[in-house]
C-alpha cells in the first residue's frame, strides 16, 4: 500500500435499529499495521546516458547509486552527481558496500572508506577490477573481468575459473568464507581451503545469505531456490509460481526475501505470500538492478531510470482515514461535490484541475455518506460542515433546472463544462448551466444518503430541507409514470421504473431485479419520511399487479447472458453497487417485518456471489441487515492494503506466473483470489475488482471516499472500533 510521504503523509419519525454486534464479540479494535508506501527518485533531468548499478545506505541515512557517471545521491527529489567528497569525483569508482554500516568502496586501484577517519585505504594489483566484496575484520575480495583474478588482502589468485567473470560475490561471516557465484556454480574460497565448488546449478544469477547466514538463496532465470550452508544441499527447491520468474537480484531484508526480475521486484513472506512492486505505482520503471536495505526499516529498489525508497510505517485505519479526509477535502471538492480531479502531467498534482463527471451526484453522495457516519461516531464540528456543504450542492442539482423533481446530473458556470457537452443545458441563471440525462445511478445515490442526513444531521430544518428533496424526486417519478422524465419530456436512457420496461426482460436480466429493488426501496424510504400513503399504495400495487416482490426476489445466481440482449453480455459491476446502495434504504425501510426477512434473504444471496471481491462496503451494507458473518476480517484486509496513493496509475498483472488463473466466466473473475487493492488498478467500487491490467497512465486522482465510506460505516455500525 502506497502512497508518497512527500505529497505529504430529524424530523421527529421512527428510526429502524441497527443492530450491533458487541455481544459476540464480532468487531475489529483498530489497532497498528504496517502500511508500505512508495517515495520515487528519478534521474535529473542534466545526467544524460546514465547506465545505474547498485544503491546502498549507511548508518547516517545517506544513499548513494553508483553508475557509470559515478557516484549518484538524492537531492530535491532526484539522482544528481555526489560532490560530498571531493576526491570521489575524480576516481574511477567501479564498485560499492555498506561495511559495518559504513560506505566502502573499490577504484581501479583500492579499497577504501572515508570512514574510519580515512585509514581503511588498501592498494590492490588488479586494474580492471570490477566487484569486491567486504569479509571479517577488514578482509576483502576483490575479482576483475578477467575471469581468472582473485585478490584476497594481500595475495593474488590466478587461474581459479577460466570461464567467465564471476556474477556475484556473497560473504557468510559465520564460517569465515567467501562464495563466487558463476551461470552454472557456486564456489567456496577460504585462505585455508582456497577455491572449491560446493553446488552445481544452471541459469544461476544470483545469490543472498539468510541473515543468520544458515541458508544460501539462488536467483535463477527460472526461479529460486534455497539451500543448506553446511550441506549445500537445497531446503527449498525451485520455486517457479512467481510474479516473474526470472529474477535478476535476491536479498534478504528483515524476514522477507526480495527479488528484482526484468518485470518489477517482490517481496515474499516466510508464509508465502507475495506483495508485487511494479512501475508506476511504485518504481520508476520495471527493470530491476539491485535491492538493498535502506534506512529505518525502508528498502531501496534501484531500477534502469532511477530509485524507488519503500516505507514501512505503522498506522491505525483511523490515522488512514484522516489521510483520506485530507486529500479530498484538499483535492476534490468542486462547489461541494466529491469531484474528479485530473493532471496534465502524470502524477503531478501541481498540474491538477477539478471536472465534471457524469456521476456527480452519486460519488458525491458517497463521499456525505461517508462523513455522515464521520459526525454520527465523533460528533465532529468540521465533519457536521462537510456535510451541510455537500448537501448543498446535491440540492442545487434540482434547483439549478426548472424541471420539478428532476435532479441534474452536475452543474458548473456556463463555458467550464468538460464532460460531454452536448447533455448541458443553460439554467435560468445564465451564467450557470446543467448536465442532463440524468440515471437511475444518481437516483440511488441521492435516497442512500438523504435518508442517512435525515436520520443523522441534528438540526430540524436541515432535515426538513433533506425530506422535501426526497419528496419531490418520489413524486416525479411517480407522477411520470416511473420514470424521470428529461427537459425534453422524455424519459432518460436509464432513469426507468415502468412495469413496460422492466418485465420486458427475462429473469436471467439484472435490470429486471436490480429496477425493482431500486423502486421499491425509494417508495418505501419517501414513505418513511413523509408518511405519505400514496408512496406506500403504489409500492404496494407494483408488488401486486407487476410481481416486483417476485422480481426482488431473483435468485442472483440466475443472472447471466442471454442470446440478443446487449445488457447480459457481462455482469455489470455498477449494478452491484447500485444494488447494495439500494439494499441499505429495502431493508431499513421495509413496510413490514415480513418483508424485511424476504428482502434479508435476497440480499444474503447476492452478497454470497460477491465474497471473492472482498468488499468492505458490500459487507458492511450485508452487516447492517443483522448479519452475524459478513467477512470482517477480509474487509479489514481491504482497508488496510488500499494504497495511499490513489493516483490512477497503468497497471499490469496479466503477465504475472503466481497467479491461479481462471477459465473465461460470465462475471470476468480472472483469478482464484481477488488481488490486493495496491496491486490493481484504481478505480471506484463499480468496476471489476478482479480487473488486471488497467489505469490511465497517472493523468487521475481518485478521491478518498473509496475509503472512507467503508470505514465510517464500519466505525457506524460498532463493528470497527
Amino acid at each position: 500500500m502506497k502512497a508518497n510521504p512527500i505529497l505529504i503523509f430529524m424530523l421527529t419519525t421512527s428510526i429502524v435499529c441497527i443492530e450491533v454486534w458487541a455481544e459476540d464479540g464480532t468487531y475489529y479494535p483498530d489497532q497498528a499495521f504496517i502500511q508500505d508506501f512508495p517515495e520515487k527518485i528519478p534521474l535529473a533531468g542534466n545526467i544524460a546516458n546514465t547506465v545505474l548499478y547498485k544503491v546502498r545506505a549507511d548508518r547516517n541515512g545517506r544513499i548513494l547509486v553508483l553508475s557509470n557517471q559515478g557516484l549518484l545521491r538524492i537531492y530535491h527529489q532526484t539522482l544528481v552527481k555526489d560532490h560530498q567528497y571531493r576526491p570521489l569525483a575524480d576516481m574511477a569508482i567501479r564498485d560499492m558496500d555498506a561495511y559495518c554500516n559504513q560506505f566502502v568502496y573499490l577504484t581501479d586501484q583500492a579499497v577504501f572508506s572515508n570512514a574510519w577517519a580515512g585509514t581503511f585505504d588498501v592498494a590492490h594489483e588488479l586494474p580492471r577490477a570490477n566487484q569486491f566484496r567486504m569479509g571479517n575484520h577488514f578482509k576483502f575480495l576483490v575479482m576483475d573481468d578477467t575471469a581468472d583474478t582473485v585478490y584476497y588482502n594481500s595475495k593474488k589468485i590466478r587461474k581459479f575459473s577460466g570461464k567467465s567473470p564471476a556474477k556475484q560475490i556473497a560473504f557468510d561471516s559465520t564460517h569465515n568464507r567467501f562464495f563466487l557465484l558463476y551461470e552454472d556454480q557456486l564456489m567456496s574460497f577460504t585462505p585455508e581451503q582456497g577455491l572449491r565448488e560446493v553446488y552445481a546449478g544452471k541459469n544461476l544469477n544470483c545469490l543472498a545469505l539468510s541473515d543468520d547466514n544458515s541458508k544460501i538463496i539462488l536467483g535463477t532465470k527460472a526461479g529460486y531456490l534455497i539451500l543448506d550452508t553446511d550441506t549445500f544441499r537445497p531446503i527449498l527447491p525451485l520455486r517457479t509460481k512467481l510474479p516473474w520468474p526470472d529474477i535478476r537480484c535476491i536479498n534478504q531484508i528483515g524476514t522477507k526475501i526480495w527479488c528484482g526480475t526484468p518485470q518489477g521486484a517482490f517481496a515474499i513472506h516466510r508464509n508465502g505470500q507475495i506483495d508485487y512492486y511494479t512501475y508506476q505505482p511504485w518504481l520508476q520503471n520495471d527493470n530491476v538492478i539491485d535491492i538493498a536495505a535502506g534506512p529505518e526499516h525502508r528498502v531501496l529498489i534501484l531500477s534502469s531510470e532511477g530509485l524507488s525508497i519503500i516505507h514501512f510505517e505503522k498506522t491505525t485505519l483511523a490515522q488512514k482515514a484522516k489521510h483520506f479526509d485530507r486529500l479530498t477535502r484538499q483535492r476534490h471538492i468542486r462547489y461541494g461535490f466529491n469531484s474528479a480531479f485530473t493532471m496534465s502531467k502524470p502524477g503531478d498534482i501541481s498540474t491538477g484541475t477539478l471536472i465534471d463527471q457524469d456521476n456527480d451526484g452519486l460519488w458525491t453522495a458517497m463521499y456525505l455518506a461517508g462523513e455522515l457516519f464521520r459526525y454520527a461516531v465523533t460528533k465532529s464540528e468540521e465533519a457536521l460542515q462537510n456535510c451541510y456543504e455537500s448537501f448543498e450542492a446535491m440540492e442545487r442539482l434540482e434547483s439549478i433546472n426548472p424541471l420539478e423533481g428532476f435532479p441534474a446530473r452536475s452543474f458548473d458556470r456556463n463555458g467550464y463544462q468538460v464532460a460531454d457537452k452536448s447533455r448541458w443545458q443553460t439554467a435560468p441563471d445564465s451564467q450557470w448551466a446543467w448536465k442532463a440525462t440524468t440515471s437511475s445511478d444518481e437516483i440511488v445515490g441521492h435516497f442512500f444518503v438523504y435518508s442517512i442526513f435525515a436520520e443523522i444531521i441534528p438540526d430540524r430544518s436541515w432535515r426538513e430541507r433533506c425530506i422535501a428533496l426526497m419528496d419531490g424526486i418520489m413524486n416525479h417519478i411517480v407522477k411520470h409514470n416511473w420514470y424521470l422524465v428529461d427537459y425534453d419530456g422524455k424519459p432518460t436512457q436509464w432513469g426507468r421504473w415502468h412495469p413496460e420496461y422492466v418485465n420486458q426482460f427475462p429473469i436471467q436480466v439484472g435490470d429486471r431485479r436490480l429496477n425493482s429493488v431500486e423502486i421499491i426501496a425509494f417508495l418505501q424510504t419517501a414513505y418513511h419520511f413523509t408518511g405519505k400513503e400514496i408512496y406506500k399504495q403504489k409500492a404496494y400495487q407494483l408488488f401486486q399487479e407487476h410481481g416486483y416482490l417476485d422480481n426482488i426476489m431473483i435468485p442472483i445466481t440466475k443472472i447471466g447472458r442471454v442470446p440478443g440482449i446487449d445488457l447480459t453480455t457481462e455482469w455489470n459491476h455498477s449494478d452491484d453497487e447500485l444494488a447494495f446502495l439500494s439494499y441499505w434504504n429495502l431493508y431499513k425501510y421495509a413496510f413490514t417485518d415480513e418483508l424485511r426477512q424476504k428482502y434479508r434473504q435476497t440480499i444474503q444471496k447476492h452478497w454470497e456471489i460477491e465474497r471473492p471481491e472482498k468488499n468492505p462496503l458490500w459487507n458492511f451494507i450485508y452487516a447492517m441487515t443483522g448479519a452475524r458473518e459478513f467477512d470482517l476480517q477480509e474487509s479489514i484486509w481491504f482497508l488496510q492494503e488500499f494504497p495511499l496513493d490513489t493516483t490512477s496509475w497503468t497497471v499490469k498483472n496479466s503477465q504475472r506466473r503466481d497467479l491461479e488463473f481462471l477459465p473465461p466466466n460470465f462475471r470476468d473473475q480472472y483469478t482464484r483470489q481477488v488481488l490486493p487493492p495496491d496491486e490493481r488498478p484504481m478505480s471506484k467500487f463499480n468496476q471489476n475488482a478482479f480487473r488486471l491490467d488497467g489505469g490511465n497512465g497517472g493523468y487521475r486522482e481518485y478521491s478518498g471516499d473509496i475509503y472512507l465510506l467503508p470505514y465510517w460505516l464500519g466505525r457506524y455500525l460498532k463493528i470497527i472500533r
